[in-house]
């Protein structure tokens, strides 16, 4: 199985926190799945921990890449196609970071691990 994690979904991962549900567990932590992380999850973490909004990030926000290989996860670079479709999708949600996490689950065919239901909105599989 592929699947792309949500920001939250990466840190609390991360964190070990019991906020992350035990579906989510149980998908990252299986050795047959693909984990992918988006660039656009570094792009937020790094710009949330800036703005002081992400405080319990300081441990990973200077080596976001190697946090990420750390956990064996794939990192996601954003491409053309997924700039197109995340900027083609209709407006129910306005957050950039969100989008495009949405669009790359699409164009990559990957579920997306988060606890956001706007998301169903837009017709991308969701674990939760």
């Amino acid at each position: 199985m592929r699947a792309l994690l949500d920001t939250h979904a990466f840190l609390w991962w991360l964190a070990g926190d019991s906020a992350l549900s035990a579906a989510a567990r149980t998908m990252i932590g299986d050795e047959d799945s693909t984990i992918f992380v988006s660039a656009a999850t570094a792009w937020e973490i790094a710009t949330k921990h800036r703005l002081g909004k992400l405080p319990g990030a300081a441990s990973i926000a200077p080596d976001i890449q190697g946090s990420v290989q750390g956990q064996g996860f794939m990192p996601l670079d954003v491409t053309m196609r997924h700039a197109q479709r995340a900027g083609a999708l209709r407006g129910h949600h306005r957050d950039p970071f969100d989008r495009m996490l949405i669009a790359q689950a699409m164009v990559e065919d990957c579920m997306l691990i988060s606890n956001e239901q706007v998301f169903d909105r837009y017709n991308v599989p969701r674990l939760w």
